[in-house]
């Protein structure tokens, strides 16, 4: 059995006293179901026309608490549209143990999501799903395990007032470098 440890930390002229469990004590990893993600991943672009390339990564951090996901895309001009860049930053945790994951993401286009996250398919198919409003739109960020190496993904958006009714916005494959 392990033992606490009593942490005392010093703000100012305030101090804050905290128990550390140890290493026995720590709980069990909550963000495990999401390892068929950790790694990094390389876009498997057709690279025609319109066709964006990129790379995303999902890395631990804090020891273990959390999952970091970087993305980066990179879409070519077409007749309509300049040629432009898509970076993000997402942060998959566990508020409480034993409720279902949480994440916020933040983008390079001032985007806020957050998101509930479930993992369903015996583990190979994670959701990321933000609430329903009456004022803005819904989003659902999904990547499945195609194999040890590959995944998909779909991301979806559904009008505000329309909870369920998800449109297409981008869909990929991507290959574990």
């Amino acid at each position: 059995m392990g033992r606490t440890h009593l942490l005392v930390l010093a703000f100012g002229s305030a101090l804050c006293c905290m128990s550390v469990p140890t290493v026995a004590q720590q709980p069990e990893n909550p963000l495990a179901s999401l390892n068929f993600l950790v790694g990094d991943w390389q876009g498997e672009g057709g690279r025609e026309p319109g066709q964006g390339t990129g790379d995303f990564s999902f890395q631990p951090d804090l020891q273990r608490r959390v999952l970091v996901r970087r993305n980066e895309a990179h879409y070519p001009a077409t007749a309509t549209k300049p040629a432009y860049d898509h970076t993000d930053l997402m942060v998959v945790y566990s508020e409480v143990p034993g409720q279902p994951l949480k994440a916020i993401y933040f983008d390079n286009e001032g985007h806020v999501i957050r998101y509930a996250v479930s993992v369903l398919g015996g583990g190979d198919t994670a959701t990321f799903l933000s609430d329903a409003s009456l004022s803005t739109p819904r989003f659902r960020l999904t990547y499945r395990k195609l194999s040890a190496d590959r995944v998909s993904g779909l991301f979806e958006i559904a009008p505000p007032g329309k909870p369920e009714a998800f449109s297409r916005y981008v869909e990929w494959a991507a290959r574990r470098r």
